[in-house]
């Protein structure tokens, strides 16, 4: 097993803290002109996306979390089940609609995921950074207002409403910034 000193945590590391794993989303090491230095640490619950913020003696130490990265593919939903496809082993993995509820919002059958697995347990679904989608429902676009400002809403086949620009209609594929969840391009 690997350990971490609380004098070491830097962005992105994961590690166990009373039975949880969390990742280090911001950190600065303290040093007060009385007393002893500390660190204050902004953390994130990995299971439940709660995010704290503790100061830790630099001298702990805590043990470090590896968490595994899979590409998978994302097959079919049954119930409050959905089944993501491992395309070296053809392993299916059932996630809770809890698990996959903000990927949903843009990602339809076969599209690849980045499932992350703590311990062999399946904790959460990103989509990829960018998704092209089908725009199926919009007001009808303005002809030549590729230069006048302002946006619209616009269905996606996955459901999800979006703000896009005046030109953009029905039927069109648009590519998502899947990070904030704005548009980007016409396809």
């Amino acid at each position: 097993m690997a350990y971490i000193m609380a004098g070491d945590f830097r962005k992105g590391i994961t590690f166990e803290l009373d039975g949880t794993v969390q990742v280090i989303v911001d950190f600065q090491h303290v040093k007060p002109g009385k007393g002893a230095a500390f660190v204050r640490a902004k953390i994130r619950n990995v299971m439940t996306g709660g995010v704290i913020e503790r100061t830790f003696n630099p001298s702990e130490k805590y043990e470090l979390a590896h968490i595994e990265r899979k590409k998978m593919q994302y097959s079919y939903n049954d119930g409050d089940l959905y089944y993501f496809m491992d395309t070296e082993t053809y392993d299916m993995v059932p996630l809770n609609k809890d698990i996959v509820a903000d990927a949903l919002r843009f990602i339809k059958e076969e599209d690849m995921c980045d499932i992350a697995f703590y311990k062999g347990s399946a904790f959460s679904c990103e989509p990829q950074n960018f998704v092209e989608l089908k725009v199926v429902d919009a007001e009808p676009g303005i002809p030549g207002a590729t230069a006048q400002p302002g946006s619209k809403s616009a269905t996606l086949e996955t459901g999800y409403v979006i703000q896009v620009p005046l030109f953009v209609n029905a039927g069109e594929t648009i590519r998502v910034d899947t990070r904030d969840g704005s548009y980007m391009s016409r396809v």
